[in-house]
């Protein structure tokens, strides 16, 4: 099996596919999950509890749950500041936060809403409770974000982010789907909730200007001042996301050239084109996603782009979209050679799926790697304290100290991962993409793939829990295989899948979170040929391991 693409890829979406928000909305208030059924139960993946409301896998009842979770969370745990609480675009962002808004205010939590319900990055979010936490030792805050991040325009998502400002680990995150959980067997018995006129009026509700806040702040990390100066014309294009609004400001406050391509919002998402399988999903790494700005790459030095709640970036240059992976490794690059006052001490993040390249690249640089599982949340604690000056993801997600070494942001920043590719050609005279063909002739060109299949969610659980010893191969596409993994080299964390190295190239397994597919990423450093026969051969390795036939055990 391997990923099929639809003839509708990089099409705009045909009516029929747009989804009705109508009903949608309708469902999110009428379908209630049953805790009998796995599938509607409250599950945390890699960054919250994600679904539909047509699936019953995103309801009222589940953001209820969830929400009272939290607040018995915060109340066990001696969580007393208050709570900012940001959402995106889609459809279901708006109904799902003022269901938490009830639940928090009846609570007594001191709840921070956007002025004039802005929408709210993800990025604003981390950067507001860290603002409020510096230098406090008790009355810390803490978050939530209403988001699926880029997924389809049918789903909802709600994440927490504790007192250190990102996604929250395994350990909170099992506390609170299991209390949500118990909260949906019986009934949502002992879930707090009062009526939402009352809770927006309630004396622990507030409001905070996230747009200003998080705009004016900008420049301590992202040299802004040199994109003004270097008078790049750039172009942006929010994907109809939460940070719609702050681009426009960001060009004003620091009189960049800076042209926003459109600040449409329609929780239809239909001026996306369609995805690889022929789905709207606001994901700025895809081609297909990016079709209408790769078609502006002629206009503009760079255009820029961001996914709904703007914790992912997309790099549009002249050459074309620069792939996530080509630019963690020149942002690392440029980033260690160019904060001078980040501290000598302060390591690279990376996760087990993002491209070998940084490894070569950390080793020149003389700086120490962290690779940890896929999942954000294994940074943030790093970021906090300033061991980690930069964490990335091969889905287009990083975040960065302050220029003077302080912590930023512990979540995902897509703005200033945006930027920062405007800083970089400012300063280097040349683009993302030019400097990444530069370290391949330096250190070595990798080709990378990545595909999906369809997989069960027996077939999923059967790859998260795949050992070493149940890969009996020795040869990976004509090569020694030199390592199998299930568990992180940075923190011995499992990986949730598989990782198979040989000296030339490797692949990874691993469950989508979110999704009824698996996913292969796969990387080479000798050519095209040896790239498609790692592909295949791991296909065919991890077909085998997860059958009901022959799970846990693959051909040598």
């Amino acid at each position: 099996m391997s990923t099929l693409i639809s003839p509708l890829a990089g099409q705009p979406a045909p009516p029929a596919l747009l989804v009705n928000v109508p009903r949608l909305v309708t469902a999110y208030y009428a379908l209630v999950p049953d805790a009998g059924v796995s599938a509607q139960r409250v599950a945390f993946g890699t960054s919250g509890h994600r679904g539909s409301a047509f699936d019953t896998t995103f309801n009222e009842w589940h953001v209820l749950a969830i929400t009272q979770a939290i607040c018995d969370y915060r109340r066990s745990h001696g969580i007393t500041g208050p709570l900012y609480c940001g959402s995106d675009t889609h459809a279901l962002s708006a109904p799902a936060s003022a269901s938490a808004v009830e639940v928090l205010a009846a609570n007594g939590v001191e709840v921070v809403l956007a002025t004039d319900d802005e929408y709210t990055p993800t990025p604003a979010v981390s950067h507001a409770i860290l603002v409020h936490n510096r230098g406090r030792t008790t009355g810390l805050a803490d978050g939530i974000v209403v988001t699926p991040s880029h997924n389809p325009p049918d789903n909802g998502g709600f994440k927490y982010n504790p007192p250190h400002g990102g996604p929250a680990d395994t350990s909170v995150t099992e506390w609170i789907e299991s209390r949500a959980n118990n909260f949906l067997e019986n009934k949502l018995a002992g879930v707090q909730r009062m009526a939402y006129a009352k809770a927006l009026h309630a004396a622990t509700t507030h409001r905070h200007d996230y747009l200003s806040a998080y705009v004016s702040d900008l420049a301590n990390a992202v040299d802004m001042a040199l994109i003004r100066s270097s008078q790049l014309h750039l172009g942006v294009n929010p994907l109809g996301g939460a940070g719609v609004h702050y681009w426009a400001r960001i060009a004003e406050q620091y009189r960049i050239d800076l042209t926003v391509l459109s600040d449409t919002v329609d929780p239809t998402f239909r001026f996306m084109t369609l995805d690889w399988d022929g789905r709207i999903r606001m994901d700025p790494s895809s081609p297909y996603a990016m079709q209408r700005l790769i078609d502006c790459q002629d206009h503009f030095d760079l255009v820029l782009a961001c996914d709904t709640d703007h914790d992912r970036h997309g790099i549009v240059t002249p050459e074309g979209l620069l792939p996530p992976n080509h630019y963690l490794a020149v942002m690392i690059d440029y980033l260690f050679q160019h904060r001078s006052q980040w501290p000598a001490t302060a390591a690279v993040g990376k996760t087990v799926v993002s491209t070998q390249l940084i490894d070569r690249v950390c080793n020149r640089l003389g700086r120490t790697l962290l690779e940890v599982p896929v999942g954000f949340k294994w940074f943030s604690a790093g970021l906090l304290a300033g061991a980690l000056g930069f964490g990335g993801e091969e889905s287009a997600g990083a975040a960065f100290l302050r220029r003077d070494g302080n912590v930023w942001t512990s979540d995902k920043d897509g703005i200033t991962a945006a930027l920062l590719a405007a800083e970089i050609t400012a300063r280097c005279g040349r683009n993302p993409a030019e400097l990444y063909a530069q370290l391949g002739q330096e250190l070595g060109l990798p080709l990378e793939d990545r595909v999906e299949a369809p997989a069960t969610p027996e077939q999923k659980k059967r790859l998260a829990a795949l050992t070493p010893q149940d890969i009996h191969n020795t040869q990976l596409a004509g090569e020694k295989i030199s390592s199998v993994q299930n568990t992180a080299p940075g923190n011995g964390a499992p990986i949730g899948g598989i990782k198979v190295s040989t000296q030339n190239g490797w692949f990874a397994a691993r469950p989508s979170g979110t999704e009824a597919i698996y996913k292969i990423y796969a990387e080479s450093f000798k050519d095209a040929e040896h790239l498609q026969a790692l592909l295949q051969e791991a296909q065919a390795l991890v077909d085998h391991a997860i059958a009901p036939s022959g799970a846990g055990s693959s051909q040598p």
